[in-house]
């Protein structure tokens, strides 16, 4: 979904200290800019917070990006940003519906950018069905950032049917990855490397509230934890269910989906697919009776056609992530020791 809003006429095409001063420049930032843009009820009220109603539990969730390049292809940081804690509440049960949004703005940023990053913001409010309601904007001294930060906070309402939790996790659960692994990353790495690629490789940025309430809708408390691969990938995540689950997990290395030019391009880097990041993938540890039937419903989902169960907990080898390989062996996949691909989200 991509906006065609023409950037409003400005005294200025460049951040200045003087928009982060709270007068006359930061109105004129902010009113031509993020209010109009992303107009609703509880937004134009321009207070210092929201009031509102939500009913039942309630999960809330937050995260800062810090992405470097903040364009990449696919999106940008603006839509990771709102689909990052779109996602986060969904991992949770829960539908997002209102978020805020900080900005940390750095001296220089020209204008077009700041719009764009705007413009994908609204869109992606749009197609996840959140709200902004609340914010906040700082302006740093040039070199003082990376020209834009972003920090965004969610509330939504937990689906009655969610029983999403670790302590639900049991031996025989089966694992279920979502898609095809590492995009994200490997977007951001040949942007920053400045490689080239015989077919584009673009991010997997996207909201997953709509499909996990789908599936929840459908399979409720027989879905014992959602997680989704961001930094760290999946070996990461992995690693942190057995540890604390106190269980071990067995997964396949053929059941894993990597798309070939994914893979050709991990292994020009020297990267593993199983520690780069992912933005829009899920892994579901769920009850074993309904691997079938909730792999059915996945693949039905248009980013879901790649979706595979991966493997399955086991009480053997408690807190330990082992692999069959394509070749029949066996292997330890350990937690990431360090960082593999800084600044990815």
């Amino acid at each position: 979904m991509q906006l065609q809003c023409p950037m409003p006429k400005l005294d200025f095409d460049t951040i200045h200290l003087g928009h982060g001063s709270g007068g006359t420049l930061t109105s004129q930032l902010l009113d031509t800019g993020v209010f109009k843009l992303l107009a609703n009820d509880l937004l134009n009220k321009k207070h210092d917070g929201a009031i509102f109603n939500l009913n039942g539990k309630v999960a809330m969730s937050t995260d800062t990006y810090v992405v470097s390049p903040i364009f990449f292809e696919g999106g940008n940081i603006g839509d990771l940003a709102i689909n990052g804690t779109v996602n986060d509440l969904a991992m949770c049960g829960a539908a997002a519906k209102y978020l805020s949004l900080g900005f940390v703005l750095e001296e220089g940023l020209k204008m077009t950018e700041f719009w764009e990053i705007l413009l994908s913001i609204k869109a992606a409010c749009e197609v996840a069905g959140v709200q902004v309601v609340t914010g906040d904007t700082k302006v740093v001294e040039r070199g003082k950032g990376d020209k834009i930060f972003i920090n965004t906070t969610g509330i939504g309402e937990v689906h009655a049917s969610a029983n999403i939790d670790i302590d639900n996790v049991k031996a025989g659960d089966k694992i279920i990855l979502s898609g095809p692994l590492a995009r994200h990353g490997i977007t951001i790495m040949s942007h920053r490397q400045g490689l080239q690629f015989e077919t584009t490789i673009s991010s997997d940025t996207r909201p997953l509230n709509k499909i996990v309430l789908e599936l929840l809708n459908e399979f409720g408390e027989q879905i014992h934890l959602l997680r989704d691969p961001t930094r760290g990938g999946l070996a990461t995540v992995l690693n942190e269910i057995a540890q604390d689950a106190k269980l071990g997990i067995d997964i396949s290395q053929k059941n894993i989906p990597v798309e070939e030019e994914v893979y050709g391009a991990c292994e020009m880097l020297g990267l593993d697919p199983l520690y780069v990041a992912n933005e829009g993938l899920f892994v579901a540890v769920i009850d074993a009776d309904i691997a079938d039937k909730f792999l059915v419903q996945l693949e039905q989902w248009q980013h879901g056609v790649a979706a595979s169960i991966i493997g399955e907990v086991t009480t053997e080898h408690a807190r330990q992530v082992l692999m069959k390989s394509n070749i029949g062996g066996r292997r330890v996949v350990n937690m990431l020791a360090g960082e593999q691909l800084p600044r990815i989200c």
